[in-house]
Formats: C-alpha cells, sequence, structure tokens
C-alpha cells in the first residue's frame, strides 16, 4: 500500500517560499539550524587536539584512539539512518528536537567515560544525534531558504563546522593547562561545558516552525499555508514588500508517508546518475576529511613533536582557512553553477593533497609550513565537503529528502569516514612518513575522481526551485 489517496491538493507553497527576500526568519533559521555544524566541528576537534590527553588518561594506544573516532563516525551512521527515516515520516520540526536531545545527553556523558569501550560507547551515541541532526537540519534549511540563496547558504552553514573547530582548539589550548587543570580533568571538563553551552540551542529552536513543504505532502496544506502567511506577514510588518508569486501552484496527491521500497526505486531506477554522483561526492570528502582531521594531532606530536598543550594553536589556521572556504567561494556555487564550482573544488583539493604529501614524505616541511598547506588545501577542500552536503539534500524529491541525505551520509561515512580515522591512526603507529603518504594519496585519488563524476553527471540545481530540480513522488500534472 502507497498510502496515498485520491486527495488532489493544489498548493503555491514552494513559490510562495522561493519569492521570500532575504529577512530576519532567514536568519533565524541559519543560527537555530545551523548550530548543528558548529557542535559538529566542536565535537571533532575536542577528540582531535585533546587525543593526547585522553590517550594518557585512559591509558590507549593511537588505534584505539583512531577507533573511539570511528565509533564515533559510525555512531552516525547509525543515528543519520534512524532519525532520516523518522523525519520524512514524523516531521522536520519534532525530529530536530530529538536529535538534539540525544546529542546533549551523550556529550555530556563523554565526560565521564573510564576506559577505551565506555569512551567508545559514547562517542558512538553523541555521534548517532549528530549524524541525526544532519538529516533532519539540512532538510529543514533547504526547504526554507528561497532558491536563489540556497547554495550560498547551505555552503556558509555547513562551513560553520570550522567555527566549532577553532572553539574546541582554544578550548584545549585552556584545559590541557596543567596550571588550571589536572592531567585527567581538563579533556573532561572540555566535554561536559560543550554539551551544557549547546543547551542553549533548544530554547532557539521553538521559534522554527515546521516545513510548509512538508505539511503539503502530508494532507496538512492549509496548516502550512498559515505558517508561509505568518513569515510573510513578519515582512510586511517590517515594512517590506514582496514581489507577485509568479510560478503556478504544485498540484500534489496527499500522502502519510513514503514506503521503502519507493525510496530505493527514486535512488537506483528513477535518479541513477544522481545517486551515483551522491555516493561520489560524500564518501570521497568523508575519508578526505575524516580521516586527516581525526589524526592531525597526532601528526602534529609524533612526526613534529608538538607538545599536545600546543596543538590547538596550529589547528586554529587550519580551521580559518576551512571557514573562509565555503564563505568566500559560496556566492559562486549560485552563481558560476553547481556543476563546474563542485568540480573544481574537488579536483583542486586531490591534488594540492598530492603534492603537499609528498613533501611531508620527503621531511621538507615544518610544522608551520604543514600547517599553511592544510590551509590551502583545505580552502578548497571546505567548499568541496558543504557542496557535498548541498547535493544530496537538494537533488532527490521531497517525500524522501531526509532519508536520502541520511542514506549518502551512511552510506559516504561508512566507507569513507569510519575506515579513515583507523587506517591513519595505524599507519601513524607505524612511525613511517611514507606509509602515511600512502593514505593521503588514496584521500587524494578519491577526491579527484569524484570531481570528474561531478563534471560528467551533475546537476546545475543554482536558483531552481527544489520541485522543479527533482518534481515530488506525488506530483500531478
Amino acid at each position: 500500500m502507497s498510502q496515498t489517496d485520491s486527495t488532489i491538493i493544489e498548493t503555491d507553497i514552494p513559490a510562495r517560499l522561493d519569492r521570500l527576500p532575504w529577512g530576519r526568519f532567514h536568519w533565524l533559521v541559519v543560527f537555530a539550524l545551523g548550530i548543528t555544524w558548529v557542535l559538529d566541528g566542536l565535537e571533532v576537534t575536542l577528540a582531535g587536539t585533546l587525543a593526547s590527553a585522553i590517550r594518557h588518561s585512559l591509558q590507549l594506544t593511537s588505534a584505539d584512539v583512531g577507533f573511539a573516532s570511528t565509533a564515533y563516525l559510525l555512531g552516525a551512521v547509525f543515528g543519520a539512518l534512524l532519525f532520516g527515516w523518522l523525519t520524512d515520516r514524523l516531521g522536520r520540526r519534532r525530529l530536530f528536537f530529538i536529535t538534539l536531545t540525544v546529542y546533549l545527553t551523550f556529550a555530556a556523558a563523554t565526560a565521564f567515560s573510564w576506559d577505551i569501550a565506555s569512551f567508545a560507547a559514547f562517542r558512538f551515541l553523541t555521534g548517532a544525534g549528530i549524524g541525526g541532526e544532519y538529516a533532519a537540519i539540512n532538510s529543514t534549511i533547504q526547504e526554507l531558504i528561497p532558491a536563489r540563496y540556497r547554495g550560498w547558504t547551505d555552503l556558509a552553514i555547513n562551513g560553520s563546522f570550522w567555527i566549532g573547530a577553532a572553539t574546541g582548539a582554544l578550548s584545549s589550548v585552556v584545559v590541557l593547562d596543567e596550571a588550571l587543570f589536572a592531567p585527567d580533568t581538563g579533556w573532561r571538563v572540555a566535554f561536559f561545558v560543550g554539551a551544557m553551552l549547546a543547551a542553549v540551542i533548544y530554547f532557539m529552536r521553538l521559534w522554527i516552525p515546521e516545513s510548509p513543504r512538508w505539511l503539503m505532502t502530508h494532507h496538512r496544506a492549509e496548516e502550512g499555508a498559515a505558517i508561509v502567511d505568518g513569515i510573510e506577514e513578519s515582512f510586511r510588518n517590517r515594512g517590506q514588500s514582496l514581489p507577485p508569486v509568479t510560478a503556478p501552484p504544485s498540484r500534489l496527491r496527499g500522502r502519510r508517508y513514503t514506503p521503502l521500497r519507493e525510496v530505493v526505486s527514486a535512488l537506483l531506477q528513477l535518479y541513477p546518475r544522481r545517486t551515483l554522483v551522491g555516493f561520489s561526492l560524500m564518501a570521497a570528502q568523508a575519508f578526505f576529511y575524516n580521516a586527516i582531521f581525526f589524526t592531525y594531532a597526532l601528526v602534529l606530536t609524533d612526526f613534529y613533536h608538538i607538545r599536545s598543550d600546543q596543538v590547538g594553536w596550529y589547528l586554529l589556521p587550519f580551521a580559518a582557512g576551512n571557514f573562509c572556504g565555503p564563505l568566500l567561494l559560496g556566492r559562486a556555487f549560485d552563481t558560476v553553477g553547481r556543476r563546474p564550482m563542485i568540480a573544481l573544488t574537488y579536483v583542486a583539493s586531490g591534488l594540492l593533497l598530492a603534492v603537499s604529501g609528498a613533501l611531508f614524505a620527503r621531511g621538507t616541511i615544518t610544522a608551520e609550513g604543514q600547517t599553511v598547506a592544510w590551509m590551502v588545501i583545505f580552502f578548497f577542500a571546505s567548499a568541496a565537503a558543504s557542496s557535498a552536503y548541498l547535493t544530496v539534500s537538494e537533488i532527490f524529491p521531497l517525500e524522501i529528502r531526509a532519508l536520502a541525505i541520511a542514506v549518502f551520509f551512511a552510506i559516504g561515512t561508512g566507507i569513507g569516514g569510519a575506515v579513515g580515522p583507523w587506517l591513519f591512526g595505524a599507519l601513524i603507529d607505524t612511525g613511517s612518513r611514507m606509509s602515511v603518504f600512502m593514505g593521503y594519496l588514496l584521500g587524494s585519488a578519491l577526491m579527484i575522481g569524484a570531481g570528474i563524476i561531478q563534471w560528467c553527471w551533475g546537476v546545475a540545481a543554482e536558483r531552481k526551485s527544489l520541485e522543479d530540480v527533482a518534481r515530488p513522488l506525488t506530483y500531478e500534472d
């Protein structure tokens, strides 16, 4: 049973949302929902910069640290699939409260870890909350932001991961200062305080409505229209005039939910090339990022002999490059276009990684030089990774958007991300620069290959309504 009835819903909700000028409502969406990437950046950076302290406190090996990072990513995979499926069935708003609660609870619990088993378990569950956030939040943002701003906004929000990364790097310098905290206490304080600070975001989300687009496909078009009325009224109350609605109304059949078989059919039969593109982009960036970033602190301490309490200073310029990439290049994804810009950033990232990896293998680059190289590489790689999330969240139909995001995040992270930290942890344990270089070359090849696939089969989704990029499954002519 498809859970579709004979009722035809005719609505102009998509056209009304896309014609809106940028305003206070959109800023609220950006800050209340975009905080997900800040939280993830904070979590990942704390795990990386505090790796040496955690390793000594809990008596772990480098491979154990890599295993815990892998547990975090596997948790994100599990959370994305579970909560992504629920997001399409139960609604965006309900799930972004649930996923934030899961994250807060187990991020705080990480502070009380006592061995590798407990640490890895809490990291897994924290990751589950973050993975669920990606599915619920990405779909909501895509459906509320007007089409002409969608690319830049999505890249800038994803780039805010590095605000969290910079915060984590600075925090690590403070909590690892033995004049302030005992060696076994500082890293615990960092995880606990980070979770408590994130609790403020829960209250900001109270002002974010359910996605009107989701409502219109679930027999609740009138409720969705009322939400759009309220958004439009907030613009008029500030003296802003709204352009007329010129796009024709959408005609849909009412549906309670979309069966999993239709999800599979859409991905493998209706849009097979888009599926290949999404998989390639997500897997390549997940390996590239997670393998390098989760173990960057270990590279600094083991090969460059940087003290663990100083690692945070090296990550600050690295984070700056990552944040500036999506922010400065983001406009081009809406003007020059998705296809050329995504291909360019992927290929450039791969080539630059291969060059800097060769310098690392030869031992001809200092810790400072390595940091500058990472800044340049990840200026492009950050925009590339952000564009992967943008791509998978806009090229599939509305009814399966959250689950599609979850599937690609899960597959990409499971294949590219979960293996990466463990593999690089093991390569670093060998003490061989050449072994680590081989890992860098693998990441380089994956990024270049994904860029080529994007150039061949990428979708030109810039400035188009989501319904024009991928018609809803229940669309009626």
